[in-house]
């Protein structure tokens, strides 16, 4: 795949949130907008109640990274 296609999938859109899970416990991810456009959510989060985290959405792009457990 090209990096533009790599981009593009990577776009927070609304209809990704039938697939999107956490990556730590597989739960269920709430959503939360903040700014959004005609096509993709802008800047927002994906909140896992289940691991109390949540994971944000910045210039459309969702940083699904495991963060690092705090002693």
């Amino acid at each position: 795949m090209t990096i533009f296609v790599l981009y593009f999938l990577l776009l927070m859109k609304k209809d990704l949130m039938n697939i999107l899970v956490c990556p730590v416990c597989k739960g269920k991810l709430a959503l939360t907008i903040e700014k959004e456009n005609e096509k993709e959510i802008v800047t927002g989060s994906l909140f896992c109640g289940k691991c109390n985290v949540r994971y944000p959405i910045v210039d459309t792009i969702p940083n699904l990274l495991p963060q690092e457990k705090k002693s």
